[in-house]
């Protein structure tokens, strides 16, 4: 999968990201049992998606493969907003981007000329933050 980096589940730490199922998700908790008698240790990991923060849990062996995503954060100006669409400029290479406005704005304040934090992921883009 393109802008993923496998790694075996046991590396896995709270508070990194993986993605399950072509969804990118933050990992909240592992459980891990011991091995059986006929059987390898399982892994029980509870996540939450960066995008809909839709929660699921995923189980496998903790020598299984699992995909992480390359995350990439940068910090970009809003220069206007049109319907549920944030036009910004990244600060970084100034470039335009398109971002959606975030579903669950608690607390943010988005107004052109600020700046605004923002995470993508597997090709999508997510505000994280207002400054």
């Amino acid at each position: 999968m393109v802008g993923t980096d496998r790694v075996e589940i046991r590396t896995l730490k709270v508070g990194r990201f993986c993605v399950v199922d072509d969804e990118a998700y933050k990992i909240l908790s592992i459980s891990t049992s011991k091995p059986g008698k006929h059987g390898s240790a399982k892994a029980r990991i509870s996540l939450e998606s960066i995008f809909t923060g839709k929660k699921i849990s995923h189980v496998g062996s903790v020598t299984d493969s699992i995909n992480v995503p390359m995350i990439e954060k940068g910090t970009a100006t809003v220069t206007h907003m049109d319907g549920n669409e944030v036009h910004a400029m990244n600060d970084r290479d100034y470039s335009m981007m398109i971002l959606p406005m975030p579903s669950s704005a608690v607390g943010m304040t988005i107004e052109a000329g600020q700046k605004i934090m923002w995470q993508e992921a597997l090709g999508r883009y997510i505000i994280i933050r207002d400054h």
